[in-house]
């Protein structure tokens, strides 16, 4: 059970990370990656994008429902809070 919790915990944070890095892409008007991280960040919009990154989670949650994986569905879904919250602090003292 903890096993299959931390599974969904790792895909959530790599599903996150690869939403970040598509969003930071194709947003970034052909920039690179760290480039539009570093604007974003100075622009105060960074939070946006990881909110943004974090869409992907989406389908991996649907995909551990549909598949009936409901312990990594949930390691998923407790990621998603956590970047939920980190974000709203980070715009809190932002």
């Amino acid at each position: 059970m903890k096993k299959d919790i931390f599974i969904g915990m790792f895909v959530g944070l790599v599903a996150n990370a690869i939403g970040l890095f598509l969003t930071a892409t194709f947003l970034g008007k052909g920039d690179d990656f760290t480039t539009v991280i570093k604007a974003a960040a100075a622009e105060g919009f960074l939070g946006k994008l990881i909110s943004l990154g974090a869409v992907l989670n989406l389908i991996a949650f649907f995909i551990f429902i549909k598949k009936r994986k409901d312990y990594r569905a949930r390691g998923v879904l407790l990621i998603t809070v956590f970047i939920a919250v980190f974000t709203f602090v980070f715009k809190l003292f932002q």
